[in-house]
């Protein structure tokens, strides 16, 4: 890791502490220590295990894109991918370290860096789909909800699916209309060019277009691995569902049986839409914020509220942060170019 890396974690993890330090000033320390001497702590146990399991599913994600003419990534080098996201994608804006880390780590591993580049891509157009249908379906069922608690504010949240929307249709245009999309960018580019100088014009221009005939070439490998991506697709989805209902186990570790499954993971849906429009790492300050204006209709007390958001960001933010360091540590078995691949 980078110095400046370093640097942003740190500085990271004392805004979170300065943050929980400022919410818990504002409770009765008799009440907090009430509530944590009748926590469930079974049910924070669920919650962790079932954080982690959602990076397991993503590793097999990993596993299965990298698996091809022989060559198979052994479960801890695939691991390794995944929690190295999670570190860089939580100090860096707009999380935009994750890829960059995950081509290091799968190079680390033995994967040609081409290559690499490929299952990164395949698994971003996945994720990206799993996602689109989860904030749908979240919109359809619970938008209501969430736009009485939020008022104007809720409408990042169609902001937010706007800009995913428009991200996965300019995936299909590159996939199926490659030369249209060029010359779109091309028009793009120029107007840019009003207000840039010649030289920069030409630089994004060419930056442009290897990015899109990069993702083109790498596109047709989609369109032949029709079972792979569905195999793929599908454990996206069960990784998503995972990471949304954490929050659920948390509340249950305070007692709170009266808590509906779905409502919690759209709520959980919502949080991850606001915060991904902002670009501090981890959208600390507004996770905090999201949590306690959303959930605080399912706790009956500050000091319950509070500590379940200091739960929740423990498991679904500084435990990623805290495995990745570990995962960066761990020395790494190069890929195994069997003759015959193993069955996943």
């Amino acid at each position: 890791m980078s110095k400046n890396n370093r640097i942003a974690m740190i500085v990271m993890i004392l805004i979170g502490v300065a943050i929980f330090g400022v919410e818990m000033r504002h409770l009765d320390f008799h009440q907090v220590w009430h509530t944590l001497n009748h926590m469930q702590l079974q049910w924070l146990v669920v919650a962790f295990l079932v954080m982690v399991s959602s990076w397991i599913v993503e590793s097999f994600v990993v596993k299965i894109f990298v698996q091809h003419d022989g060559e198979h990534l052994n479960f801890k080098a695939a691991l390794r991918v995944p929690l190295v996201e999670q570190l860089f994608n939580n100090i860096t804006p707009f999380a935009s370290g994750g890829q960059p880390a995950q081509l290091v780590a799968l190079m680390q591993a033995g994967v040609e860096g081409g290559r690499a580049s490929s299952v990164l891509l395949m698994k971003f157009v996945v994720y990206q789909f799993m996602v689109l249908i989860n904030f749908v379906l979240t919109i359809l069922i619970g938008f209501n909800r969430v736009a009485t608690h939020f008022g104007a504010l809720a409408w990042l949240i169609v902001f937010g699916l706007v800009i995913h929307v428009v991200v996965i249709i300019g995936l299909l245009l590159v996939m199926y209309q490659y030369r249209f999309t060029k010359r779109l960018v091309g028009i793009a580019v120029r107007v840019c060019g009003w207000f840039i100088g010649h030289e920069r014009l030409l630089r994004w221009q060419e930056h442009m277009d290897a990015k899109i005939d990069t993702f083109y070439a790498e596109s047709l490998h989609l369109k032949q691995e029709k079972f792979k991506v569905l195999r793929a697709a599908g454990l996206t989805l069960i990784q998503l569902l995972l990471y949304y209902s954490v929050p659920y186990f948390v509340l249950l570790s305070f007692g709170l049986g009266r808590v509906d499954l779905v409502t919690v993971m759209v709520s959980h849906v919502m949080i991850v839409m606001i915060v991904s429009l902002f670009p501090i790492p981890g959208g600390t300050g507004g996770a905090e914020l999201s949590f306690k204006t959303l959930f605080a209709s399912f706790v009956a007390t500050p000091s319950q509220l509070v500590l379940a958001m200091l739960l929740w960001r423990l498991l679904t933010y500084y435990l990623g942060i805290a495995f990745g360091i570990i995962a960066l540590a761990v020395p790494v078995k190069r890929l195994d170019h069997s003759q015959q691949a193993k069955n996943l």
